[in-house]
C-alpha cells in the first residue's frame, strides 16, 4: 500500500485550487497561532471549494476542547491534530465530543517518549522534530532511528522535501508524510513543489 501525504497550512483560494488538482490524502488547516493560521471563517470557505475524498485536518496547540470540537460539528474538518501539550484526559473528551479522529503530534525527543505518546487514546501519532520554543513547524529533520516499533499508524514530519521523502518513509515506515514549508516558495504554497512532493511520496514519475 503506497504512503499517504498532508499538505498543511492551507490559506489560500489558490491553495485548494492546487490540492484538488494534485490530490494529497490529507489537507491542513492551522488554528494556532503561525504564519499559517486561519479563522474559522476562512477555513469554513477553503473546506467549502475542497474536493471530495481529501480530509481536511485542524491543526489546535492548547485550544479549548470546545473550540476544536465547535469546529469539527461544522464539518469544517474531518480529523482533529492536536500538537500541544493535550493529555489523555483533553483527548477523550474531544472524541466524546465530537466521534473525529485525533492525531497527537510528538516533538520527538527519545524512543521512551514516542512509547508513552502511543499509550494516549489517540487514533494516529505524528512524529515531528524538536525544537526549543516551538511546537512545530521548525523545517528541520529528527534522527529517525529514534522511532520505535509501533503498532498505531503516524504521521512523519519534520524538514521532509522532494528529494528524501521517499527514503524517510522507508527508513521509518511511516504510515503518512506531512508537509508544509517545504512546497512553499517565499511563504506561499509552491504549485510545482507541491506536485513533486506527492509524485515523490506515490512514487510517480516527475
Amino acid at each position: 500500500m503506497s504512503s499517504k501525504v498532508k499538505i498543511c497550512g492551507l490559506r489560500r483560494t489558490r491553495d485548494i485550487e492546487m490540492v484538488n488538482l494534485y490530490e494529497p490524502d490529507y489537507v491542513g488547516f492551522v488554528f494556532a497561532e503561525s504564519s499559517r493560521q486561519v479563522t474559522e471563517e476562512e477555513a469554513e470557505a477553503l473546506k467549502a471549494e475542497l474536493a471530495d475524498g481529501i480530509l481536511a485536518v485542524g491543526v489546535f496547540v492548547n485550544a479549548p476542547v470546545v473550540q476544536a470540537a465547535r469546529i469539527a460539528e461544522k464539518g469544517i474538518i474531518d480529523m482533529i491534530q492536536l500538537h500541544g501539550d493535550e493529555d489523555e484526559a483533553y483527548i477523550c473528551s474531544l472524541k466524546k465530543l465530537t466521534g473525529r479522529p485525533v492525531i497527537k503530534a510528538v516533538r520527538v525527543q527519545s524512543r521512551e517518549q514516542i512509547l508513552q505518546a502511543e499509550k494516549l487514546p489517540c487514533d494516529h501519532l505524528l512524529l515531528d522534530t524538536y525544537t526549543k520554543g516551538q511546537y512545530g513547524g521548525s523545517g528541520k529533520r529528527f534522527d529517525l532511528s529514534l522511532i520505535p516499533g509501533l503498532s498505531k499508524p503516524f504521521f512523519l514530519a519534520g524538514g521532509l522535501n522532494a528529494e528524501n521523502v521517499r527514503q524517510a518513509l522507508e527508513i521509518s515506515g511511516a504510515f503518512a508524510a506531512d508537509v508544509s514549508s517545504a512546497v512553499e516558495t517565499d511563504g506561499y504554497k509552491d504549485t510545482d513543489k507541491v506536485k513533486a512532493f506527492i509524485q515523490a511520496v506515490r512514487e510517480e514519475k516527475r
